[in-house]
């Protein structure tokens, strides 16, 4: 099903890079909600961290559980996870980030990083819940929440597993559902300044962990990659074993997988994202009955303020994500 999206940008923030822009801004949100860290290993020796609202420790362990999934280079420190844990907690809920590797300031173990297809670390974290130690700690319903790279991660994985899913419910916002469209998109006009300052951060990265000797790839040419395009041909794809880049985008575009999707979930996604075009958006026909598809004509990427002031506004984004899971939390287990 697809519907109409009920939002409306502020006034004073019409232009999609206007919105995607100040929405990142340090000010846009200032609220820091205090984290506790968990060591996630996986079952490949590798390793990715985990950031537990603190506030939730207080609630029961039969609350609904949140699991949150960050964008490209974001990680639990970005605003769109911060607000959205805090508005979970008003809703009696708790709350986690789950870090792709080598994301935020956690540095993974194995020679690899992450990219817009694995699902097995989210597999493995959601069956973690119930099968640990602490596993009455995580007794209540298990949502999911997705930004941008991790909307198309949790996509995939639902496709993937169908009824296999501990999640009752999902929310996929601004997803790249077509790789290949959105690498196309982002070298575009304006939308190649987000590419630049992208860039930069995965280079930085790939610094820190690597260096000539060490890379798994040619690192010459992933230094001089100046699309993203290049560097997941380059980079990505090598890494984590596809043959090049078509083959990481065929394999990894979440919109392949949603005929597998078998939980209520929403996809939100504008029609004015900088990170993509219109393009992308699928026909109803190739939605299974389980997906809502709200399309917005304004947004941005990953913005979505539809009023307050510069100096204080407000997002669409926490209350349409927990208004659509809610009623899902709610429902006796499956």
């Amino acid at each position: 099903m697809i519907v109409d999206s009920d939002f409306v940008p502020a006034r004073w923030l019409r232009h999609r890079h206007a919105q995607t822009i100040y929405a990142s801004l340090p000010w846009a949100y200032r609220r820091w909600p205090k984290v506790r860290r968990q060591e996630l290993r996986l079952p490949d020796g590798d390793s990715t961290a985990v950031d537990w609202l603190v506030a939730g420790d207080e609630l029961p362990g039969t609350a609904p559980l949140l699991v949150i999934l960050h964008g490209l280079e974001g990680s639990g420190q970005s605003a769109y996870a911060r607000m959205l844990m805090e508005s979970a907690y008003e809703f009696g809920w708790r709350s986690c980030v789950l870090h792709f590797r080598d994301c935020g300031d956690y540095r993974n173990r194995l020679p690899r990083r992450y990219h817009a297809g694995e699902t097995n670390d989210l597999r493995y974290f959601l069956e973690t819940l119930h099968k640990s130690p602490e596993a009455e700690e995580n007794a209540g319903p298990v949502l999911a929440a997705g930004f941008s790279l991790g909307g198309n991660i949790l996509l995939k994985y639902l496709g993937e597993s169908g009824d296999a899913t501990p999640l009752r419910a999902a929310a996929a916002v601004c997803v790249p559902l077509n790789l290949h469209e959105c690498a196309d998109a982002l070298n575009q006009g304006f939308s190649r300044f987000y590419q630049r300052y992208l860039l930069k951060r995965m280079k930085r990265a790939l610094t820190g962990k690597f260096d000539r000797y060490t890379a798994a790839f040619d690192w010459d040419k992933a230094m001089s990659a100046s699309t993203f395009a290049e560097f997941d041909d380059w980079v990505t794809a090598p890494l984590h074993g596809f043959k090049d880049m078509q083959d990481y985008y065929d394999k990894c575009s979440s919109v392949k997988f949603l005929d597998g999707i078998a939980r209520p979930t929403l996809i939100l996604n504008a029609l004015d994202d900088p990170f993509m075009t219109p393009d992308v958006i699928p026909a109803e026909h190739q939605l299974p009955e389980h997906v809502t598809l709200e399309v917005s004509a304004a947004g941005g990427h990953v913005g979505f303020i539809d009023g307050g002031t510069p100096w204080k506004p407000t997002f669409y984004l926490p209350g349409r994500i927990l208004s659509y899971l809610q009623p899902n939390a709610a429902m006796p287990g499956l």
